[in-house]
């Protein structure tokens, strides 16, 4: 086991710990204007892939490429994150309001929210998203198909920060950096397991 390097703030076990907190609240911060939120949390597991290759995962280096984006693209994508979502609640409010046919309706609402959540989050976690959101995009729904297990992971990740958020309203601005740490690490498992 390596020692504490001199100005190392964290003993070796906590480091990755502290990164994912750091890139988590940077995140955050990026993710406020809510149509930067694919643009955020793509740079963030862009900064911890890194981190497994020897890369320090620093909130400076997460700003650096945020800052490098191609804004067009994101923006893009963000808008249509955003409307898809207004869109999914806007849905399921419609159907508690007594409808025929409501419960069904909810039911399937509900299932295409979470697949379009699932195919959004793991594009997010590929390395195209970057430069080529279509390219992610098209790789994530792949994935969703040829990895359920990979997505009932991304669900469960998701879930978790939730419920972290809502037990404890702080931990809200921490969630970005484990959500993103657990989808790359959902990527770079799948890759694996594709190319064994």
């Amino acid at each position: 086991m390596r020692s504490r390097e001199p100005g190392e703030v964290f003993g070796p076990r906590m480091t990755l710990f502290a990164d994912v907190l750091s890139v988590g609240l940077a995140t955050s911060l990026a993710c406020l204007p809510l149509v930067t939120v694919p643009a955020a949390l793509s740079t963030a597991c862009a900064v911890l892939r890194g981190a497994g290759e020897g890369q320090p995962a620093t909130a400076g280096r997460y700003f650096a490429m945020l800052r490098r984006r191609l804004w067009a693209g994101d923006l893009a994508v963000g808008v249509l994150a955003l409307t898809g979502a207004l869109l999914c609640a806007a849905d399921l409010a419609l159907a508690r309001v007594g409808l025929p046919g409501a419960p069904l309706f909810a039911v399937v609402a509900a299932a295409i929210g979470a697949g379009a959540l699932v195919v959004g989050l793991r594009a997010c976690a590929r390395p195209e998203s970057l430069t080529d959101w279509p390219a992610a995009l098209r790789a994530a729904a792949r994935d969703v198909v040829a990895d359920p297990g990979g997505s009932a992971l991304v669900l469960l990740a998701v879930a978790t920060a939730v419920l972290c958020a809502w037990m404890l309203v702080p931990l809200a601005f921490l969630a970005p950096g484990p959500l993103a740490l657990a989808l790359t690490a959902v990527d770079v498992r799948f890759a694996g397991i594709s190319q064994s």
